[in-house]
């Protein structure tokens, strides 16, 4: 019992820390975001798929660097599962990157959470190709990375978003004007 306990608070631990990595700098876009091209990268899906920023090339996405186990990046799924299901006929795609968990957890997590986006058992090569593109490199999650059709990365910011700042984001990076809530 006394080895539960522990390990729930060294999990609760370490969450909490991840979590107050997040830098209010990461918030937004830098001034120089739009100016970067999205990093190479290549990994297979949990489908079997290659996913790949050559294969993505032309497309607009988000790329979501997310855990199972992670609260905030637990409230932010249900918005982006919505998303993707309004926004697929128009060409875009979330693409999830699991981190720091085990490809049993994701597959369940993946099964009940309904998503059908892209999702990635990283072994740190993706997570690898996008760390440059922070201040600090990827040290927390949920970070995203907003891509436009270009290849360029329009947004980057930590902690989760909600549906309409995701929405905003999309639809800026598909190049439609910001509309006003």
């Amino acid at each position: 019992m006394f080895t539960m306990i522990r390990r729930t608070a060294l999990l609760s631990l370490a969450a909490l820390l991840i979590v107050s990595l997040y830098s209010p700098a990461l918030s937004a876009a830098s001034p120089a975001a739009s100016s970067l091209k999205v990093p190479a990268f290549s990994a297979t899906a949990l489908d079997g798929r290659t996913v790949s920023s050559a294969n993505l090339a032309g497309k607009t996405y988000i790329v979501n660097f997310f855990a199972s186990w992670c609260p905030p990046c637990r409230a932010e799924i249900p918005d982006m599962v919505e998303l993707q299901k309004a926004y697929t006929s128009k060409g875009f795609t979330f693409v999830g990157i699991a981190v720091s968990d085990s490809e049993p957890s994701i597959r369940d997590f993946v099964r009940r959470s309904g998503i059908s986006y892209p999702v990635v058992v990283d072994n740190g090569s993706v997570a690898s190709a996008f760390s440059p593109l922070v201040s600090g490199g990827l040290r927390s999650i949920p970070t995203s990375f907003v891509v436009n059709a270009s290849g360029r990365v329009t947004h980057v910011f930590a902690g989760a978003r909600s549906r309409e700042a995701f929405k905003v984001m999309i639809d800026e990076a598909l190049g439609k004007p910001k509309t006003a809530k």
